[in-house]
């Protein structure tokens, strides 16, 4: 397989409103986590930071200009790879010890962090099998109806729990910039995992349905807006039954 440099391995995007969307081009879609980056006034936000088998503070120049509050929008193992690269952690307490204590299992890093997601390797000697999180613990816990201030932003947590017990969105009411997690995307949601529950992922597409998002900026593919978010929610529970 095809290796590629750490200078290629990260996509960097600027998609307006102070937001840009960050990702590797080099994992598949499906398993390739959107990392997004808000420029605020005191302090910039990351939401999720991908696998972790390149740095992405070394190679994103913005993650260096100002302190970053990084938040995970839940702990599966494409969304926290790169957390410890950051002094400030944000996570749902239900969630907290598996940033702090990132397994294989709790990670479902042992279930999909495999060769075959990658179209080229971050390194000639990267093998699967001694892939592992890096431990990042919480510098602090974030709940419903906490905000996390940038200054001149200000982003209000939704629990958005389902696809797992601490994923978590982060909504601009002025902006209607949502920002979903694995909650909600454009593409094949998982419901599945061994911590999901369905009656909460019920609950919780009953809500998102319902937000009055201007754009909604998901942990997988591509953004969308309103009335796809409308579409996608009503799907999901119209499949579940519970439409």
């Amino acid at each position: 397989m095809q290796i590629a440099t750490p200078e290629t391995w990260y996509e960097v995007t600027p998609m307006g409103d102070g937001v840009t969307h960050i990702h590797e081009p080099h994992i598949l879609p499906f398993y390739r986590c959107n990392i997004f980056h808000v420029r605020g006034r005191t302090h910039d936000l990351l939401i999720d930071s991908g696998m972790g088998v390149i740095s992405l503070r070394r190679q994103v120049a913005k993650l260096a200009e100002r302190p970053i509050r990084a938040v995970a929008s839940h702990t599966h193992f494409d969304h926290i790879g790169n957390h410890h690269e950051f002094e400030e952690r944000l996570v749902h307490p239900t969630e907290a010890d598996l940033l702090a204590r990132p397994t294989k299992a709790g990670t479902l890093a042992d279930i999909y962090a495999k060769i075959e997601i990658f179209t080229a390797l971050p390194a000639a000697d990267w093998h699967a099998e001694d892939y592992e999180v890096e431990p990042a613990p919480a510098t602090r816990l974030i709940s419903e109806g906490d905000v996390v201030d940038l200054g001149a932003r200000h982003f209000e947590v939704l629990h958005l729990p389902g696809h797992s017990p601490g994923s978590i969105g982060l909504w601009e009411g002025k902006t209607g910039i949502f920002f979903s997690g694995d909650a909600i995307y454009d593409g094949p949601l998982i419901d599945d995992c061994y911590h999901s529950n369905l009656d909460d992922y019920i609950r919780t597409m009953r809500r998102v349905r319902e937000l009055p998002a201007r754009i909604v900026h998901g942990g997988h593919f591509p953004s969308f807006g309103r009335e796809r978010l409308r579409d996608l929610a009503q799907a999901f529970l119209e499949a579940k039954g519970a439409g």
